[in-house]
């Protein structure tokens, strides 16, 4: 992950305008508070709300990617949340590869439409929805391998014991079926009140403008 974050720094340098270098800290307190609420799962794994794409679509997805993989860092040195170990892999998922998928996918569902639309909040809850399965479904991949590539002598797995036939339902089962909608109505709802209160917000990076 480290290319990509100094990617990510030189190209912030760049792209955020230093009075819009607020909405990265806003961006990365909003997701730390939502992802200290963790809900176990059925099936041993747990889940919990990220934020990245509603960020990714205020601020662009290289910010979110700093936002959040900061967030990562100091749950995981202050509270032993996900744990320094996994900060890479932690970060790829729910930092990099759901804020650009939830992005792109915004993009691409609301390409020529106005910032104002309503179809930008239904594009917003859409983009939320399946970004964050994406990021659950890499977790539950990265898991299941496990077993197959670090494993004792003797065939023992040395840490995560399950296979993808398990890993991998009891990570998605769940996102689909419940977080996801939770993930998509809170972002729907914060993306709906910024096209109300002020939607050139959602047009820092994008170079989209509201209808007059």
């Amino acid at each position: 992950m480290s290319p990509l974050w100094l990617i990510a720094g030189r190209l912030l340098k760049s792209v955020l305008a230093s009075r819009h270098v607020p909405f990265l800290a806003l961006g990365a307190a909003f997701s730390f508070v939502i992802q200290m609420f963790n809900i176990p799962l059925p099936g041993g794994t747990s889940g919990h709300l990220v934020g990245s794409t509603l960020i990714a679509i205020v601020i662009g997805p290289w910010a979110a990617f700093i936002a959040v993989s900061i967030t990562i860092v100091i749950q995981a040195i202050l509270f032993g949340d996900g744990g320094i170990t996994a900060i890479a892999a932690n970060s790829f998922n729910i930092a990099f590869a759901m804020p650009f998928s939830g992005y792109y996918l915004f993009r691409l569902l609301s390409m020529r439409t106005p910032l104002d639309s309503t179809w930008t909040i239904f594009s917003a809850v859409i983009a939320a929805y399946i970004s964050l399965n994406i990021a659950a479904l890499l977790v539950g991949l990265e898991l299941g391998i496990q077993p197959l590539i670090a494993h004792a002598p003797d065939g023992r797995p040395l840490y995560f014991p399950f296979s993808l036939q398990v890993s991998v339902p009891a990570m998605l089962l769940w996102h689909l079926l419940f977080l996801g909608f939770i993930e998509a109505i809170l972002t729907g709802l914060v993306i709906a009140y910024l096209r109300k209160a002020d939607p050139s917000l959602l047009g820092i990076l994008h170079g989209k403008q509201a209808k007059a």
